[in-house]
């Protein structure tokens, strides 16, 4: 049975991870479904998109919370049931592709950078701290969120080797499960890098036209 305790609490995680709070929130919002104007991304970028500033920061909030949770689980709890940093990298593997792909909302999910940065900073704050503001100083200067988020994602596993035996111990099956979701972030991103090099890509906080 214990075998069986990494493949669960995986599967937990991405039922976590596919809860489309950019939905569900401008639904309870009375906003518009963010899967019809924008980017059409179900995300906390395109929520903005509607108006609602607040509406974005607590899509934002509980994106980056399917991240979080799960590993934070796995930290606190896992340790008895022998679930350590292979069950670290499955479910927040697990969370990030419940976003990208959510059971619930027929596999057309967002592109996971909330929930990304989130795992993130459950796998260690310092590696967080070191993501989020790669992400913040590029969105800050060039005001393009998908760029911002294709920078922390490529860099994030690259931090994560950097600090090893520095301020942590970094583990192959983590690293492996950073690659991934850096690579899968990417991909769900290609549209927009196609914008950006063809230089209309939406900046942050523009409205939805019309």
């Amino acid at each position: 049975m214990q075998t069986l305790y990494p493949f669960l609490a995986a599967i937990a995680a991405y039922l976590l991870g596919s809860l489309a709070f950019a939905v569900l929130v401008s639904r309870a919002m009375g906003l518009s479904d963010p899967r019809t104007f924008g980017s059409k991304n179900p995300g906390a970028t395109n929520v903005l998109r509607s108006g609602s500033k607040a509406a974005a920061i607590i899509t934002l909030l509980l994106d980056a919370f399917k991240g979080v949770v799960p590993v934070l689980l796995v930290r606190a709890y896992g340790k008895p049931l022998g679930l350590e940093e292979g069950t670290v990298a499955l479910v927040a593997l697990g969370a990030f592709l419940g976003h990208l792909y959510p059971v619930f909302f027929r596999f057309q999910g967002g592109k996971g950078v909330a929930t990304f940065i989130g795992a993130v900073f459950a796998i260690h704050w310092g590696l967080g701290l070191a993501t989020g503001a790669s992400w913040l100083i590029i969105a800050f200067f060039f005001r393009y969120s998908s760029l911002a988020s294709l920078v922390a994602a490529v860099f994030a596993p690259v931090y994560y080797l950097l600090g090893d035996r520095v301020a942590w111990y970094a583990d192959a099956r983590v690293v492996a499960a950073l690659f991934v979701m850096a690579g899968l972030l990417a991909w769900r991103h290609r549209e927009n890098i196609g914008r950006l090099l063809a230089g209309n890509e939406s900046r942050i906080g523009a409205k939805k036209s019309g």
